[in-house]
């Protein structure tokens, strides 16, 4: 994918209360942008769209930032995480896609057999399925969870966090329908309201998209001809902000549940099918 940011691009830096003009590679060696509480926060963001207009603005929130070697802020897909050590590490590449190859054939099992809505369109599309089995936590994959839902995003941050939660900010080309691809940027967003059954409630409640890398990468083989840095979605942040959770939400904002963030399967029988997919692999080991 292309960096964002490559021109000059606003954000809000660690020692600078004002908005500055600045690159991707500034964005993530910084340590992120103190805000107070959920309203300076959306105060924030709001400049940040209109002074970066050109983009779409999608939210990540994290218990705590992860950085590569060079000690820069990293968003890499679940399926090329790599361990503390690299040996062995195209080992567990090929073994991570295995993995996926099989959820993938048992979600399309599944789905003939269940007889949810969305058949065809489940079946048809490989990165809809890959979709689904990232955003239910079935498998890693090459797709990285983000939402348009600011307030969602605050409450992962929050969820689990020690002192200080952390709400990336990424740039997206326009957004169009269920999966929009950009062969410019090299990046595919699919939107899970629009690619998932209406019976799976989750999808909506969070507002969830998935991004990939575009075409997208469906073997260890096909992996191997890009760098680690390329599969990087910290090359579209455009900030990073940072709060207590402690003291940030506020009674106009409360944070959201998990159990709102998370409906049971009594809501979304699509949980319930993922959940038998993930339980099942853990069994196989």
């Amino acid at each position: 994918m292309d960096t964002i940011g490559a021109a000059a691009l606003w954000t809000f830096l660690a020692e600078r209360r004002d908005a500055v003009r600045t690159t991707n590679g500034e964005v993530r060696s910084d340590p992120g942008h103190p805000v107070a509480d959920y309203p300076e926060l959306a105060a924030r963001i709001a400049e940040l769209q209109f002074r970066n207009r050109d983009a779409v603005l999608l939210f990540r929130g994290q218990s705590r930032l992860h950085h590569n070697r060079s000690g820069n802020a990293t968003l890499a897909p679940s399926i090329f995480r790599s361990g503390p050590a690299r040996r062995g590490w195209p080992a567990t590449l090929r073994q991570r896609f295995a993995t996926l190859a099989t959820a993938d054939r048992a979600l399309g099992e599944r789905w003939r057999d269940d007889g949810l809505f969305g058949r065809s369109r489940v079946l048809r599309h490989r990165l809809v399925r890959w979709a689904i089995l990232q955003h239910y936590e079935v498998c890693p994959t090459p797709l990285l969870d983000v939402t348009a839902n600011l307030r969602i995003a605050a409450s992962f941050a929050a969820d689990g966090a020690g002192d200080e939660a952390y709400l990336c900010v990424l740039g997206l080309p326009q957004l169009h329908g269920a999966i929009t691809a950009s062969a410019e940027a090299g990046i595919q967003a699919i939107r899970l309201a629009s690619a998932c059954p209406p019976r799976a409630v989750r999808p909506h409640i969070q507002e969830g998209y998935l991004l990939g890398e575009y075409p997208h990468i469906d073997s260890p083989e096909q992996g191997a001809h890009y760098d680690a840095h390329e599969v990087d979605f910290g090359r579209r942040l455009i900030a990073v902000f940072r709060f207590r959770p402690a003291t940030f939400w506020t009674p106009a904002f409360p944070m959201i549940p998990r159990d709102a963030r998370y409906p049971g399967p009594e809501l979304d029988p699509l949980q319930a099918l993922t959940a038998e997919l993930a339980a099942g692999l853990a069994a196989a080991g």
